[in-house]
């Protein structure tokens, strides 16, 4: 039986208590989030107005010209019920420019380039409101490889990074995150009809529960399947897990000195602070 279960209430302490460190250890108070109206950006808008006060968190809408109605309704119902500061700022003039120099890009390419947009906008934002950028991936999208590089991976701190979307979603209803949110079709909203499960080909619940034993329980995959899970999925999750490793690490640096920044050189006590 593979349980994924969290103590909720022990989780919000932890992640509001995580937010509240990172963000005045380097000099800051205030945080700034993408808020897509769906549930991750949504967790971690509730976790960082806990954490540092509604008055310090700046919420941003960042919709493209196809981007759901329902996506933009429920990021203003997360505002107002929260209190936060927010800005609406559409990327539609930022991108089309370039979709217009690459009519046949495919739609990952699109969405690529609609995800770095927002993340141009929110680190603009971040330095104008004077905040460090809180992120909004969670577990399972980190360990697929289900997020764009320098779009919406890029943050100064992650509080949900090592819940797996399941979890999220239980922390969600502790937290008091409207049902609407918490229960409608997970989408990064990139395209029209767009879903991650339907994109993923399988379902968060299912994947979370294998990612649990390879990731958490040290599961070979071998062990998975006699688990109960099916070779096939089980081979397309590791792949996944192995071909988007370079995106869960800061990009190597080619080693010549006695101390190397990302070998030798690691912690800011290194620095004699």
């Amino acid at each position: 039986m593979i349980d994924l279960t969290i103590n909720t209430d022990l989780a919000k302490t932890i992640l509001t208590g995580f937010i509240k460190t990172e963000i005045s250890r380097v000099g800051f108070s205030r945080g700034v989030v993408a808020l897509s109206g769906g549930l991750d950006s949504t967790v971690s808008v509730y976790l960082t107005a806990q954490a540092l006060g509604p008055q310090n968190v700046m919420a941003l809408r960042l919709p493209y010209k196809s981007s759901s109605e329902d996506s933009l309704t429920h990021a203003q119902i997360v505002i107002d019920a929260l209190g936060v500061n927010s800005q609406t700022i559409p990327i539609t003039d930022m991108v089309e420019p370039l979709f217009e120099r690459i009519p046949h890009a495919d739609q990952i390419r699109r969405g690529n380039a609609m995800a770095r947009a927002r993340m141009i906008v929110l680190y603009d934002q971040s330095a104008a409101f004077e905040g460090l950028v809180v992120g909004t991936s969670n577990k399972t999208e980190i360990l697929l490889g289900y997020s764009t590089l320098y779009g919406d991976s890029a943050c100064a701190l992650n509080p949900i990074g090592d819940l797996y979307k399941t979890q999220v979603r239980q922390l969600a209803r502790r937290l008091g995150v409207p049902d609407a949110i918490i229960t409608k079709p997970p989408s990064a909203d990139l395209w029209q009809g767009q879903t991650d499960e339907d994109e993923l080909g399988f379902t968060y619940e299912d994947v979370d529960r294998l990612l649990y034993l390879l990731i958490d329980e040290r599961y070979n995959p071998a062990d998975c399947v006699e688990a109960g899970f099916e070779g096939d999925f089980v081979h397309t999750v590791v792949s996944r897990i192995r071909r988007n490793h370079f995106k869960r690490l800061v990009p190597p640096i080619a080693k010549l000195s006695n101390r190397t920044i990302g070998y030798d050189f690691l912690y800011l006590r290194d620095w004699g602070t």
